[in-house]
């Protein structure tokens, strides 16, 4: 049997029946009042067939967390009953049901509510199109959102959660407090990167501490991360070595990198052909399980990924264009890269990735 599809355990207790995990996409596609909708419910129940695990979607953590519009909250306990549709749905097919906790920081999108309040360890303005100049956080309310997301964690577990992924990639707050872009604090969570390291660290130290309290010893604490921005100054490879290096060392039960392709090498120095994955594992050394993502659409590319020192991996397009797409893989049957609306994706979810269009298009995609 191919590894793909044997169990893995968990360094805690927690077993999946095969090593594939759903990747976190955004599906853009809640109810208005950010609650999950049906649309979604379908969606999850119909994605979570198969996998071993499913992590959700960016799940924000209070209001001004919210990063695009009709994305899902667990913010507070008027929104418990829909993180247990969201957990019943995953765990309906099987999977072990993963809720990723998540503040967009300077990237939110402008306009999704009156009295938008976009904050970011400093006031200093992304670069993209549509970002505007974001507020700096005062110290007393970066410990309110690490509150927040305890808060939010706490809701997770009640929902009946088997765990929870930090957000800390794609240029979102958790990234922007370990960035030198982002973060040009003087107080205790900027300046050396120590101190960047300072928020993403606390977080996982307080969900460690909050697991004990209220969840079983299988609970799952995961931590996402990008290993490098393009920006000057930014984050370096050596800067996420240093990082992982002590994420690795706390008592949690994976980290997860998150990259275009799984194969991918430095985008900072052109010069370097190391792959990103085996500089990771030559820090992590298999002290807990490392996910791999990217352009991991057959057998073959599973196989080989596993060769590179992953031990789970996530898929991601491929999962939305093939609804069948596990049990494709396991009896080698390509799968299909055709995206229908009938395949139960949600309306908004399905019109993105049609805008996308040509890129998609040059990966063998296409629409019917």
């Amino acid at each position: 049997m191919n590894k793909t599809f044997k169990e893995f355990t968990f360094g805690h207790g927690a077993v999946l029946k095969n090593r594939l995990v759903l990747a976190p996409m955004t599906t853009y596609s809640s109810n208005e009042d950010l609650t999950l909708s049906e649309e979604e419910e379908v969606y999850y129940k119909s994605r979570s067939k198969g996998m071993g695990m499913v992590i959700t979607a960016a799940t924000a953590v209070n209001k001004n967390a919210q990063a695009v519009e009709n994305q899902i909250t667990a913010r507070d306990e008027r929104y418990l009953d829909s993180m247990k549709r969201l957990s019943n749905a995953i765990k309906s097919e099987g999977a072990l049901s993963i809720l990723q906790l998540h503040h967009g920081g300077r990237m939110n999108v402008p306009g999704l509510y009156p009295n938008q309040d976009i904050v970011c360890p400093s006031s200093i303005k992304a670069n993209r199109d549509y970002a505007v100049e974001p507020r700096e956080l005062k110290t007393s309310e970066v410990y309110d959102i690490i509150d927040d997301f305890v808060r939010s964690a706490k809701i997770a577990i009640k929902a009946g959660f088997d765990g929870i992924e930090l957000h800390g990639a794609n240029t979102y707050l958790l990234q922007q407090f370990f960035s030198p872009n982002s973060n040009q604090r003087d107080d205790e969570f900027g300046g050396s990167i120590e101190k960047r390291m300072k928020f993403g660290l606390t977080l996982v130290k307080r969900m460690i501490k909050l697991k004990k309290k209220y969840a079983k010893k299988e609970f799952i604490i995961g931590y996402r991360f990008s290993p490098e921005e393009i920006e000057n100054p930014g984050i370096t490879l050596k800067d996420t070595l240093e990082f992982v290096n002590e994420l690795a060392s706390k008592d949690i039960d994976y980290l997860h990198v998150s990259l275009g392709n799984f194969k991918a090498t430095s985008s900072r120095d052109k010069t370097d052909k190391e792959l990103i994955v085996k500089k990771l594992q030559s820090v992590i050394n298999y002290r807990v399980p490392l996910i791999g993502v990217g352009h991991l659409e057959s057998l073959n590319d599973l196989e080989e990924a596993f060769g590179l020192g992953y031990d789970l991996l996530a898929l991601g397009l491929i999962s939305l264009s093939d609804v069948n797409v596990v049990e494709n893989l396991e009896k080698n049957i390509e799968p299909n890269k055709v995206f229908r609306r009938k395949d139960l994706l949600p309306t908004n979810m399905y019109d993105r990735l049609e805008n996308w269009g040509a890129g998609l298009k040059d990966r063998g995609y296409s629409f019917e």
